[in-house]
């Protein structure tokens, strides 16, 4: 499925933003390191997680994309160092990310971590530096180092790690929850940072707010189960990484506990929630429905 216009116009802004943020800091982080960072985080993707936020925004009555810039770059910056990471040997030990050579592979295992911690630090300071109200860049932290640390995405990726066996198990109602436990922390709780900061950089109505939040929920399994269906029926090409890593792994996921087709239709009944929750955005949300669509498409 063709991806919607307005993704790749993000998509545009962000990397050239991105590039502009990254060379400002030549002069003052050791050139190799720095060649490790912009090598993954300017490795391309559809930025959908920076689009989410912007989108938002609008969505939410901004107007001022410049100004929340900062906030899209940092959860780009804190997402390229989870899939550094996440390539890594002792993690998921994969050799191709979008297309190229892991971090990694590229360069060598120490300085790919050391690279992703400089961009997980990167991402506060961002937020940090925003020409923002002192009680919103708070906000922003304090909701990100949530998402992103041991009750979000690092939590996830933990469950993640010791959940492999669920795959083998004969309660599919157990091994479904747990499925979803480790996917709302792993992929979901960015996903839905995302969001939240679109609508609190708007200044948004708490019935905005929350419409955003539940938006976000949805919008993070719905990207998780097309991501499992990808990986199953998709080759390394299509990707941009090892297809079948998964079922190589005996990992659970929504494929492998509930099957393609049973996983398309929950897909679908996340997109339906999805859209439920664009209602109290009204006509400012078509970009959202939009863009629930285009993930939804990717598990087709």
């Amino acid at each position: 499925m063709q991806a919607p216009k307005f993704l790749s116009q993000h998509a545009s802004h962000v990397e050239q933003a991105l590039t502009e943020m990254l060379d400002t800091r030549r002069n003052v982080v050791v050139g190799r390191l720095l060649s490790a960072m912009r090598y993954s985080l300017l490795a391309g993707g559809k930025r959908i997680r920076p689009a989410l936020l912007l989108e938002c925004y609008k969505t939410c009555g901004g107007t001022d994309i410049d100004s929340v810039m900062p906030a899209a770059l940092a959860i780009e910056c804190m997402h390229t160092y989870s899939l550094i990471h996440d390539d890594l040997p002792c993690m998921d030990d994969d050799d191709l990310r979008r297309g190229k050579p892991t971090c990694h592979k590229r360069f060598d295992e120490a300085t790919a971590v050391l690279a992703a911690d400089a961009l997980q630090a990167l991402a506060f300071e961002l937020l940090s530096n925003m020409n923002v109200a002192s009680e919103i860049r708070l906000a922003l932290i304090q909701k990100l180092a949530i998402a992103s640390g041991c009750q979000g995405m690092v939590g996830g990726q933990m469950m993640d790690m010791q959940a492999d066996s669920f795959a083998s198990n004969d309660d599919i109602a157990e091994d479904l929850l747990a499925v979803e436990r480790i996917h709302i922390h792993k992929t979901g709780a960015l996903l839905c940072w995302c969001c939240e900061a679109g609508a609190l950089l708007a200044a948004a109505a708490e019935p905005e707010r929350k419409a955003c939040a539940r938006y976000g929920k949805a919008v993070g399994l719905l990207f998780q189960i097309a991501d499992d269906i990808l990986d199953a029926t998709g080759s390394s090409a299509d990707l941009g990484k090892s297809a079948g890593k998964d079922a190589a792994q005996n990992k659970a996921t929504y494929v492998s506990i509930l099957g393609l087709q049973r996983s398309r239709e929950l897909a679908d009944e996340m997109r339906e929630l999805a859209m439920d929750a664009c209602q109290p955005l009204a006509q400012q949300a078509d970009t959202l429905r939009a863009l629930a669509d285009y993930i939804m498409g990717r598990g087709k």
